[in-house]
């Protein structure tokens, strides 16, 4: 983006981090300061907390100002994502103040947004690019303490007493010491976890966390138990209300290293940092000297980066994959005790990630559905993987903003959560529901009855906010029962204005589905007109789950020709195996190889990778094109979590494969 040798950066948020960072780049290499966005102008001394730049009116004029080329974001924690995707979208450079973001998710859409601009964007922990960093990752590897089994470290202070009117108290301002500073040990000891394993940084297998939840609802101290692949326990410690020890603890099979406040190495301004060996009853140091500043090293590791045209920091800086694992291991503590933060809820999380009204877009083609009265887009969003609203909601949003608007729910989705993800994302984003496709299911085994239709929908349309679904699905069939009572139940919903287009069966063989239409023609009731099975490109060989049943196969593809009802296809894409997570050698999952292992799929996989290298797609492109190309209706279910890989899948609607080459696909 720049040709210069010198990387011109702007601060959005003029507080303390702010001033430190401004100290970095005032004593590195590649940065100048040129300018400070404030929503105060007028607040006394900012010009003397950052000589030499100016002082700009409002974080969105920093956007647009053609003499910054990079910008550092140091707003409290709830502000991150929201304006670093802003800045990305205005074309800068970013980095940003640790966390990057609230959780794993909304990072993932900063690192989403970088990589479609074409930009730097990185994760502020200053540390990681520090020559002492470096050198404890030299030690550890030259086996110095012998085999490293166990790491101990933390970083905790006391504010002395509950203070309201401070951020590190606010709920709504994700305050607490996790996100604040347990960042330093959880990130610290996934480095130290990937030296010992020759990699850059090594994920936990398991996460265990507690914390002491205070009176504004956020912890005011806590712990982590990491254990990793290679054998390796972590054990991980953060406080805003108790003062630790703060010292980074190596425990080999020979020996230990210790050192304190690993995270200020030789301090803020140059010095020597200390790091200590023992064995027994020796004790060697090994001094660090550094003149550079502390914070100058990330700000030219930053500058080196995007001058050099990379988009992430350089080993052992966080990468973007380091910044998502280490998020990840803070969701897994914070899930552990209960915390969640007001501005994640729907009450308070009532527009997207960086700050906008959901509008409806209109980029996702649209279809007419036989049996609904108003058109469908041609592919459903399934979203049972997410933890929480605000995870589901960035998909969400994502969705309906492309022009999304048919969406696939159930009971037992998570035990309820999906549908009410769902009830409170169409609420707080006041979205039409006339505007609105949403699909509903029940009655899963073991509870599959017809008396329990009517009794799960009450609950689904209690959690879904809404007083009726568009379409209809038994989640199971029980052919221990008359299917005429299955029908009788469905049509009682249809009656009573429940069920406002069409109902009939998931994972339902065809034979119940002619022997429930011929019910309901005998006995006058309305006929089950979808059907929920699976279908894709590749042949289910075994059931995914107990009770699934799939209609990829000549008989059932000859059947919904002849009938030409709409099948809303789950797994359409074949649950990965059309990507480099399966392959003829590669057997490591268990499911794939179980479920579409065969010559035959592998033939289609092979024509299905020709084919996208001739249209310059992907081969789950043309899974995805060829599951849509059927001359009878099929509506694919699609389960992306993240949007990235929703982006991705959208991105196949304009693939128009013609009749010749879904047959040459299908061999």
């Amino acid at each position: 983006m720049t040709d210069v040798k010198h990387i011109r950066w702007g601060i959005i948020g003029p507080g303390t981090i702010a001033r430190t960072f401004a100290d970095g780049v005032a004593h590195s290499k590649t940065g100048k300061l040129v300018a400070i966005a404030t929503r105060n102008p007028e607040k006394p001394g900012l010009a003397e907390a950052f000589p030499g730049a100016r002082i700009v009116n409002g974080y969105d004029a920093l956007l647009s100002d053609a003499e910054i080329d990079a910008i550092y974001i140091a707003t409290p924690h709830t502000g991150h994502a929201e304006w670093a995707i802003k800045a990305v979208r205005a074309g800068k450079h970013v980095l940003v103040e640790k966390p990057i973001a609230l959780s794993a998710y909304d990072a993932d859409a900063i690192f989403h947004e970088a990589k479609k601009a074409g930009v730097f964007a990185g994760e502020a922990y200053m540390y990681r690019l520090h020559p002492q960093t470096a050198k404890i990752i030299e030690l550890v590897k030259s086996g110095v303490i012998g085999d490293v089994r166990i790491i101990r470290t933390s970083f905790g202070f006391n504010m002395g007493g509950f203070k309201p009117e401070h951020r590190l108290f606010a709920n709504d301002a994700a305050g607490g010491g996790i996100l604040d500073v347990g960042g330093y040990p959880v990130s610290m000891a996934r480095l130290i976890a990937g030296a010992v394993a020759d990699k850059p940084v090594l994920e936990p297998e398991k996460v265990a966390g507690v914390a002491q939840l205070g009176q504004s609802g956020v912890d005011e101290w806590g712990s982590a138990v990491l254990k990793f692949p290679n054998g390796i326990v972590a054990e991980v410690s953060c406080s805003i209300m108790a003062q630790q020890d703060n010292v980074l603890r190596i425990i080999g099979s020979q020996g230990r290293i210790e050192v304190e406040n690993f995270w200020f190495a030789s301090g803020h301004k140059g010095g020597v940092g200390k790091i200590e060996i023992i064995k027994g009853d020796d004790r060697q140091t090994v001094e660090v000297r550094e003149d550079g500043w502390l914070y100058a090293f990330e700000v030219d590791a930053a500058g080196e980066a995007i001058l050099a045209g990379r988009s992430e920091f350089s080993y052992p800086g966080m990468s973007w994959a380091d910044s998502l694992g280490n998020l990840r291991v803070m969701d897994q503590w914070r899930a552990s005790v209960g915390l969640e933060y007001g501005v994640e809820t729907s009450a308070k999380r009532v527009s997207n990630i960086v700050g906008s009204t959901v509008v409806a877009g209109n980029g996702v083609p649209m279809r007419t559905i036989p049996g609904l009265s108003k058109q469908a887009s041609v592919v459903a969003l399934g979203f049972e993987f997410f933890p929480n609203f605000a995870s589901a909601s960035l998909t969400l949003d994502a969705f309906y903003e492309a022009g999304g608007n048919l969406f696939d729910t159930a009971y037992v989705y998570g035990g309820g959560k999906t549908e009410s993800i769902f009830g409170d994302w169409h609420t707080s984003r006041n979205v039409p529901r006339e505007d609105i496709v949403l699909i509903g299911k029940g009655a899963h085994s073991p509870l599959c009855y017809p008396d329990m239709i009517s009794k799960q929908l009450d609950q689904s349309l209690q959690r879904l906010k809404t007083d009726y679904v568009d379409v209809y699905f038994m989640h199971r069939d029980n052919t221990d029962v008359p299917v005429g009572e299955f029908v009788d139940a469905m049509d009682a919903e249809v009656k009573r204005g429940r069920i406002r287009g069409i109902f009939g069966g998931s994972n339902w063989t065809r034979e119940r589905m002619d022997e429930a239409a011929a019910y309901a023609k005998a006995n006058g009731k309305e006929a089950p007109a979808a059907l929920s099975n699976n279908f894709s490109l590749a042949e289910m060989l075994d059931p995914i789950w107990a009770g699934c049943v799939a209609a990829s196969d000549d008989g059932w593809k000859t059947w919904q020709q002849e009938r030409q009802i709409p099948n809303f296809a789950w797994s359409s894409q074949g649950r990965g195996f059309f990507t480099d997570r399966a392959g003829r050698d590669r057997r490591d999952d268990e499911e794939l190889v179980r479920v579409w292992y065969s010559d035959r799929n592998f033939e289609r996989r092979d024509k299905a990778i020709q084919l996208a290298k001739e249209l310059g797609r992907s081969p789950i492109h043309i899974a995805l094109a060829y599951v849509i190309a059927q001359p009878f209706p099929v509506i694919p279910l699609i389960g992306p979590r993240t949007i990235g890989e929703l982006e991705d899948s959208l991105s196949a609607l304009d693939i128009r494969l013609t009749a010749e080459q879904v047959r040459w696909l299908e061999g």
